[in-house]
């Protein structure tokens, strides 16, 4: 996985969906993002029934949102900060928008029902 600039992310981005219009497909997916590259165990529940949370976010602490995009075996990713998230928001609708043309309509799967009249 490629961590990219995210002006830089939203260029290679369009040339996937380009890429995609070809042969494959092209997943996107977000998530909040706290800066660890491992992942922790979940915390176990105490007496109560409730949970504990190990990592709360404090006023002074910045949230970031981790984005990631894979056509195939290649994949890339950015993590937008809070501060910039409404300017890289923006420019993300826009490439969704743009490319947004070449999507299938998924075919629904109907069962056959007879009805018998009384």
């Amino acid at each position: 996985m490629v961590l990219l600039e995210n002006d830089n992310f939203l260029s290679e981005l369009t040339r996937y969906f380009q890429r995609s219009k070809q042969s494959g497909s092209l997943t996107i997916t977000m998530k909040r993002y706290d800066g660890r590259t491992t992942p922790q165990p979940k915390d176990k529940k105490d007496q109560k029934g409730t949970s504990s949370t190990s990592h709360q976010t404090t006023p002074q602490e910045e949230l970031k949102c981790l984005i990631r995009a894979s056509l195939g075996s290649k994949k890339i990713a950015t993590v937008v900060n809070q501060k910039e998230m409404n300017r890289f928001q923006l420019a993300y609708a826009n490439v969704i928008k743009a490319n947004m043309d070449g999507l299938k309509k998924k075919e629904k799967k109907t069962k056959a029902k007879t009805k018998r009249k009384a």
